[in-house]
């Protein structure tokens, strides 16, 4: 089996550098076009079943690089949710907040952003609801969020790097290769 894990292309969030996984913001219009530039000069890989999260940003995607596909809509792969820190930057604000400041400096695995999540429960959410498609054994793509893919990716092949190093850029993304229910391989796309 061969899963295509695929980032969203650029939305304000990644254009103005916010910390922002909840915000159900669109793509920018130049987003748009380089999702277009990219896949005239790399085909994506084609699966039998196409998944988004419920996001616009990740359907949109969809739309642009494959067109009027049938989909499913997977709530669990959301992207994290920043709760009080959603669509603020670092620099020149949240370095400055208290509530951040003191949630960088615990345990972030554990301690949840206020009114968001805790990396722990992200990561199960995330494991619950790729595990339906992985169990399926088909070819499948999906059409994600940075985060969830870096958080995929590190729970598969933990020896290898920190997740965060993992993280693709808008557009990009990875494709594993499974042995049965195993993950054996993977490698960068396009």
């Amino acid at each position: 089996m061969k899963l295509t894990l695929i980032r969203h292309g650029i939305t304000e969030g990644n254009a103005r550098r916010l910390y922002y996984g909840a915000a159900d913001i669109p793509l920018l219009p130049e987003g748009e076009e380089a999702l277009r530039r990219l896949a005239a000069a790399h085909p994506y890989p084609t699966a039998d079943h196409y998944y988004t999260s419920p996001l616009c940003r990740t359907r949109q995607t969809l739309w642009i690089l494959y067109g009027d596909v049938p989909y499913t809509v997977v709530d669990g792969l959301r992207e994290f949710n920043f709760g009080d820190f959603e669509m603020r930057a670092y620099e020149g604000d949240l370095e400055h907040d208290e509530a951040f400041r003191t949630w960088c400096s615990g345990d972030v695995e554990a301690n949840a952003c206020p009114n968001g999540e805790c990396v722990r429960d992200f990561t199960r959410r995330v494991m619950a609801a790729i595990a339906p498609i992985v169990a399926q054994g088909e070819d499948a793509v999906c059409l994600i969020h940075g985060g969830v893919i870096a958080t995929l990716l590190g729970e598969w092949f933990p020896m290898e790097n920190s997740r965060y190093l993992r993280t693709p850029d808008p557009g990009t993304g990875y494709q594993v290769l499974f042995d049965g229910k195993t993950p054996v391989s993977y490698h960068p796309i396009p």
